[in-house]
């Protein structure tokens, strides 16, 4: 991870065309390479939030710098060429009949030659673990396989920052579990910028670098998770949860006094807490 910080994010408000106001106060630094985590109760403003800082909502008071440039200020191929939004819902995303003619569109409309193309699909299939799709019918694809398609389609254009809105939604424990790990690799191994809104808890333990709370489009607290999730208490106030781990050895702590030093928040950490009490012989 670097220094360098890709999108600067300072909101002072934005307001629907109702008058609604969706965002407030809400200030974030995200710098090349990390994974963060964006959590909220629904109707927190977690989805606006992604569609102000990918550009598609404009008219908000504040500024939203893209390698320090006001987003307002670029034009969508610019945006596009380095930043892109994986909507929750792959099917209002994905429109081509089949797989590769989906994911070369962007390039495509790029400019790129036929050959470019070819070869910018192909590595983009390979990197979300769909090679020799391209064939396929979209519609013969699980909602699973569709998401992954979506991000495809944005690899293929080159970009360096993704945005993502609930890229879990939908999909069974084994589906939310292997596409983290898929979301953790073009992290790690490509150096993909990864921002995604979630209500997946116990996951976030797992691959985040840092997790920001959303609570009536106001941004009350980020951090690591382990400054994030502290207590019960403070999770209800936003309509959130503990880790279950966490949220366990909390108990044991606090209601029946089990010494433990500090809440882990995954299964390993809570393995090694509890390990460490039997060599102690604290319980």
């Amino acid at each position: 991870m670097e220094d360098l910080v890709r999108l600067s994010v300072d909101i002072i408000s934005y307001t629907y065309p109702d008058g609604t106001l969706a965002l407030s106060e809400v200030s974030m630094r995200i710098k090349k390479g990390e994974f963060i985590g964006i959590i909220g109760s629904n109707g927190s403003g977690k989805t606006t939030l992604l569609r102000v800082m990918d550009g598609l909502y404009k008219d908000f008071k504040g500024s939203v710098l893209l390698d320090g440039v006001d987003i307002r200020k670029l034009t969508p191929k610019e945006i596009y060429k380095k930043m892109g939004l994986v909507f929750q819902n792959p099917d209002e995303q994905l429109f081509a009949p089949t797989v590769a003619e989906d994911v070369s569109f962007g390039p495509i409309n790029m400019g790129f030659t036929k050959e470019d193309v070819e070869e910018r699909v192909k590595k983009a299939l390979k990197a979300v673990e769909m090679e020799g799709y391209g064939n396929k019918p979209i519609q013969n694809l699980s909602y699973g396989e569709k998401k992954r398609i979506c991000i495809a389609g944005l690899l293929s254009m080159g970009h360096e920052i993704l945005l993502l809105d609930e890229p879990t939604a939908g999909l069974d424990p084994m589906g939310e579990y292997k596409m983290m790990e898929l979301l953790l690799k073009l992290n790690k191994r490509d150096s993909v910028t990864i921002v995604m809104a979630t209500h997946s808890i116990d996951l976030i333990p797992l691959f985040l670098d840092k997790v920001y709370i959303l609570n009536e489009g106001r941004v009350i607290k980020g951090g690591l998770p382990e400054d994030i999730f502290t207590t019960p208490a403070e999770m209800v106030d936003v309509k959130l949860r503990l880790p279950q781990i966490a949220e366990l050895i909390y108990r044991l702590k606090n209601e029946d006094n089990l010494p433990f030093e500090k809440i882990p928040l995954t299964i390993g950490q809570a393995k090694r807490e509890i390990i460490k009490l039997f060599t102690l012989k604290k319980i």
